[in-house]
């Protein structure tokens, strides 16, 4: 797809990025091709090829490639009129990371879970002793996102699926499970989040914890 959008835009130098070694280099004709729907993929892929004045396919690893998995997810989740104009994304990169921790440095060693703040809110609509008015009206937004079934704390999704919040030691768990256990494949972060997601579990650093895991992984 992204090879036909360039011939319809009149691009005559392109260079293909993908992070399949496999494909990448049965294209660049330094791997024998033998499956038969990859032998039928080479040559609609050689054949488009022609259009360009230039082409190069580079192989990019999976873990240099998080941008266009990020895209790929937020694309899965945007459901777009074709009777709309759809805004340009704005995006920044900020030299910190956006969540305040990762489940890998322990901060749970005052006994409190992550929801703590919010399962106290929930049940008895208390705040920190030192919560100023903003901390309480933050605090009031993200609580509503937020179902308490007993003693279970659940976060609700827009599609209303309730997801369980799990503490850093189920976290872990679950990470390890995920990438590498029973039902591993050894998936990259953002793909680890969303199956932990349909699995039913939910921690406010996952995304970001499942990116560092998988980074680690040496597969």
């Amino acid at each position: 797809m992204g090879i036909r959008a360039a011939i319809e835009r009149k691009i005559k130098v392109l260079e293909v990025y993908r992070d399949s070694a496999l494909v990448i280099y049965q294209l660049k004709g330094e791997w024998e091709t033998r499956d038969p729907k990859l032998i039928n993929y080479r040559k609609l892929v050689l054949e488009l090829a022609k259009e360009f004045d230039d082409i190069t396919f580079c192989y990019l690893p999976r873990d240099e490639n998080q941008m266009a998995d990020a895209l790929a997810t937020l694309a899965s989740m945007i459901k777009v009129n074709k009777q709309e104009d759809v805004k340009p994304i704005r995006m920044s990169i900020y030299e910190t990371s956006a969540h305040c921790y990762s489940i890998e440095e322990d901060k749970e060693k005052d006994d409190h879970p992550w929801y703590h703040n919010i399962l106290q809110y929930i049940k008895n609509r208390e705040y920190l002793d030192q919560a100023d008015e903003n901390d309480k009206k933050t605090l009031r937004r993200l609580a509503i996102d937020y179902i308490l079934d007993g003693e279970i704390l659940y976060k609700r999704r827009k599609d209303q699926v309730l997801l369980r919040c799990v503490v850093a030691v189920e976290a872990k768990r679950i990470l390890e499970e995920v990438h590498e256990g029973i039902c591993g494949t050894h998936a990259n972060g953002f793909t680890m989040a969303r199956q932990i997601m349909r699995f039913g579990y939910y921690w406010s650093t996952m995304e970001g914890d499942c990116i560092n895991y998988a980074k680690r992984c040496h597969k």
